[in-house]
């Protein structure tokens, strides 16, 4: 029989057994054996790539590539200095890239540092320490209050064992253990035999047997997982990825005509032809987007930062945008951690309990006030917590439901610290589940409500005590738990003797009352929770904890509930098209492991769903690295979480994932905008190219004189678009379709409409000052000078796509976009009257007629396209009324 499969579910002896192993332990040379065979006890290293790997990396992009073959040509053909220009975008944008990308792979460092470095260990019958790494199965290990557990244990012995494991199961209070087997389909939270590896004792000790070391412990298969799970492009990856193949393909196919065209058509020596066709690709690929989007992104992330989310990859911000669904954590995200009491059931009515987390002020409605004292008197003796004041406020040294137990006495006015101590007590123990105190001759017991009720034959009154309503008790009992809270019963009886032992009680106790416990939620939760409504996204709960304390969570949060909260147990137990089936009729989801979380975040994301996940567990970190937007809690939450997100909360509120979601809206809804103003800025140009090309024209402006515009005047007037302000409804609308185009048809249209006019501004500007007599290089910069001129005014435009722009605060702008046109206009005259740029650039200095013309050419384009917009939006409306 091979127990060591589910030791949780067969007992403990047999498990001994199994592994070959006593209560005494194992002997020196047969440890030694087992170290060889089994190996140590830590998670081992994967293989990663190198830093030059990594940075190599970011040069893997499809517009990068074609920058830098471009480099490459126009270094063959001996133009240095648009080279140099396109080399210096490719490393900058290699640089930030490298010095943000994610760091996924150090969560398993992570999870590493989670193995206790020492344990306790019985060997050849005598207790020494070992250290961690150094554990096998078979091992004998004891723990006592604040070890870490070394490695996964089935229990033998325990003496108020409890452990802390939040960082496995989401569980929100301490785990009582004991020795006694359990079902083999037991979920993970419900193996209450057993220790893992990682978790934290809190209170007692215990005695265990190892049952698995290193990788085959429940943290090492979530170190597996990790490193199975790929992370999936984001929405802004792939679009770019898709937008930068269409506009290679059409200007290489483009530039491939034109090549064709002037050496079999106009006789034109290769070498020559060949010189056009890079000025047509510097025309046509848009050097400065890269640049743009990365800072457009980095701008996001830094308004993002002074939020409290700290962001680790630069793409993620703009994800949060296109976001449909959010899973949530419950323990630490959704709640606050902390227990409260939250309700005092008294034989003559139920009293409500306010306040937050351990802080021993806020107030009571209902109930009787002298069986109220009666009880804050038993919540504050019979108890072995503590509450200590710090600056960040109050917070427990010890059971976290007795600190609730201590705030609710200290909320009623008694005494909470200096306490005096028992003259005599019985310890929690799981097989009496109550814990007891004598006090000045009186009794004072809490426990589970079925054990307190055994022992009960009255019940208190506002004037006395009267026999014990054994069915209102266990109604009251039923009805707290079914409100997902913890019920414990208060008790107390006079007992003059000064000893104190189960036999006592059999005289009868006089039941106080009954308390409610919960993690409350946080207020901020619930109204993000309603804002995300509000915007078309969907948030699921996915918590490790109990079915009930769930569903009372969700409810009052205002999660979607059409059927009862769907267990692990239940996932197990559907294909994936029922669970793709199921996560549309709830948004709860209770007792599920990390392999359940991993599930729902890819069954969602099966049905075209934007997942973002957030986190603070080891449980939480492979669902957090596959989710499209991982997010973990930087306060309360693990190492290993933090580690596998995208980016991190440092105010641990999920408040600050609806304001995420909203910048990412933000800056989605600005790249369009850089994207818009862009690339008709290079349509023009490089139409006026090939208009030159095909009708044997003089080129209007120089290759050189391009690459000037599309990467000074361009990107400077483009990236003050990455400051636009969000719009007034952004938080009202559904989210964007994860495949819908990044260049819509209105996008499309408007890219070409201006890409007609600005080439029209162009020649027209070139040819008027040819025919007012002009040279070349004077009507160079003229055509020069009206295109940046063009681009200033088209700037102002672009930024309201419904909205008039020739208002006051469309002109005014945002400082950012004043500042761009002040430093363009003085990068212009710069270009234009500075004699080393006049040689280096074939420009010539102009008169202040010829400014105006270029001016006006500007004021022309913004009248053409404000009416173009308002035309849109008059056939819009009347095509609704039609409807």
């Amino acid at each position: 029989m091979n127990t060591t499969k589910s030791p949780w579910a067969n007992a403990a002896d047999d498990v001994l057994a199994d592994l070959g192993s006593t209560s005494s332990g194992l002997d020196s040379e047969e440890a030694a054996k087992r170290l060889d065979k089994h190996g140590p006890n830590r998670l081992p290293e994967a293989p990663r790539a190198s830093a030059l790997m990594r940075f190599a990396r970011q040069f893997n992009n499809l517009l990068i590539l074609v920058l830098i073959a471009a480099a490459v040509i126009t270094a063959l053909l001996g133009h240095w200095i648009d080279t140099g220009v396109i080399l210096a975008v490719v490393a900058i944008n290699a640089i930030i890239g490298f010095v943000q990308e994610g760091r996924a792979e150090a969560a398993l460092d992570a999870l590493r540092n989670m193995l206790a470095p020492r344990a306790n260990v019985m060997r050849g019958g005598e207790r020494i320490a070992v250290a961690g790494d150094d554990l096998v199965p078979g091992d004998i290990v004891l723990l006592d209050a604040g070890d870490k557990v070394p490695a996964d244990l089935r229990l033998i012995e325990v003496a108020g064992l409890r452990v802390e494991e939040a960082m496995l199961t989401g569980e929100s209070v301490p785990v009582r253990k004991d020795t006694q087997s359990v079902e083999a389909a037991a979920s993970l939270g419900d193996r209450r035999s057993m220790a893992f590896s990682g978790t934290m004792v809190t209170e007692g000790t215990g005695l265990g047997v190892v049952t698995a070391t290193g990788q085959a412990t429940e943290i090492g298969r979530i170190s597996t997982m990790m490193a199975e799970v790929q992370t999936i492009k984001t929405p802004l990856i792939h679009q770019m990825e898709v937008f930068a193949r269409y506009l290679t393909g059409f200007v290489m196919a483009v530039a491939a005509g034109i090549l064709g065209f002037t050496i079999a058509l106009r006789d034109t020596p290769f070498s020559e032809a060949f010189m056009v066709v890079v000025g047509l690709f510097v025309a046509a690929i848009p050097e400065g987007l890269p640049a743009v989007l990365t800072v457009t992104l980095a701008i996001g992330v830094q308004s993002m930062a002074r939020r409290n989310a700290i962001i680790r990859r630069l793409p993620i911000i703009e994800t949060l945008g296109a976001v449909s669904t959010i899973c949530s954590d419950k323990t630490g995200t959704l709640t606050r951690n902390e227990m409260m009491l939250a309700n005092a059931v008294m034989a003559s009515g139920t009293a409500r309990v306010s306040g937050e987390g351990y802080t021993p002020e806020g107030a009571l409605e209902g109930g009787d006030k002298p069986t109220l004292q009666a009880m804050a008197r038993v919540a504050a003796l019979c108890n072995s917590a503590a509450l200590v004041q710090e600056a960040q406020g109050w917070r427990v040294e010890g059971d976290p439901m007795e600190g609730a137990l201590l705030a609710f006495a200290g909320k009623l006015g008694e005494t909470i610290t200096d306490r005096p101590r028992a003259e005599a007590t019985i310890p929690f123990d799981a097989r009496y589940r109550y814990m007891a105190v004598l006090h000045d001759g009186f009794v004072l017991l809490k426990g589970a409500p079925e054990q307190v009720l055994a022992h009960c034959k009255t019940q208190m009154v506002a004037n006395g005590a009267e026999p014990l309503d054994r069915a209102y008790w266990d109604e009251m009992s039923a009805d707290i738990a079914r409100q997902g809270q913890r019920v414990l019963a208060l008790a107390q009886m006079p007992h003059p003797g000064g000893a104190l032992d189960h036999d006592t009680l059999d005289d009868g106790l006089t039941l106080l009352g009954l308390v409610g416990l919960i993690d409350p939620p946080r207020e901020e939760a619930i109204a993000a929770v309603a804002e995300c409504h509000a915007a078309g996204i969907s948030v699921k709960m996915i918590t490790g904890d109990h079915a009930g304390t769930a569903a009372a969570i969700g409810r009052q949060i205002g999660l979607h509930q059409i059927e009862h909260p769907l267990t692990g147990a239940e996932i197990d137990q559907m294909d994936d098209a029922s669970l793709e089936a199921a996560i549309r009729r709830t948004d709860i989801f209770a007792r599920t492991s990390p392999e359940h979380k991993l599930r729902l975040v890819q069954a969602l994301q099966a049905r075209g769903q934007v997942v973002a996940m957030t986190g603070d567990g080891v449980n939480d970190a492979p669902a957090l690295k596959r989710a499209d937007a991982g997010i973990a809690m930087g306060l309360k939450g693990s190492e290993a979480a933090r580690e596998a997100s995208d980016f991190v909360l440092a105010d641990d509120n999920f408040a600050s994932i609806a304001e995420a979601v909203k910048q990412g809206r933000t800056v989605y809804a600005n790249l369009k905008k850089v994207i818009t103003f862009l690339l008709p800025v290079n349509g023009g140009e490089s139409i006026s190219l090939i208009i030159a090309i095909l009708f044997g024209l003089v080129l209007p402006i120089s290759p050189l004189q391009i690459l000037w515009v599309n990467m000074i005047s361009s990107v400077a007037l483009a990236m003050s678009l990455a400051f636009e302000r969000p719009e007034a409804a952004i938080m009202r609308q559904p989210p964007r379709r994860p495949d819908a185009p990044i260049l819509s048809r209105f996008i499309l249209w408007r890219v070409f409409l201006v890409s007609i006019l600005f080439a029209m501004g162009i020649f027209g500007q070139f040819t008027l000052a040819q025919t007012q007599g002009a040279g070349l290089d004077e009507a160079r910069t003229m055509a020069v000078n009206t295109l940046v001129a063009m681009e200033v005014f088209y700037l102002f435009s672009v930024r309201y796509r419904h909205g008039w722009s020739m208002t006051w605060q469309g002109v005014k702008g945002t400082p950012a976009v004043l500042v761009a046109v002040a430093l363009v206009v003085l990068l212009q005259a710069i270009f234009t009257y500075l004699p080393v740029m006049q040689s280096l650039f074939g420009t010539v200095a102009l008169g202040p007629w010829q400014l105006a013309q270029c001016t006006a050419a500007g004021v022309i384009l913004l009248a053409l396209l404000e009416a173009d917009k308002q035309a849109a939006t008059g056939w819009k409306t009347l095509s609704k009324k039609r409807e």
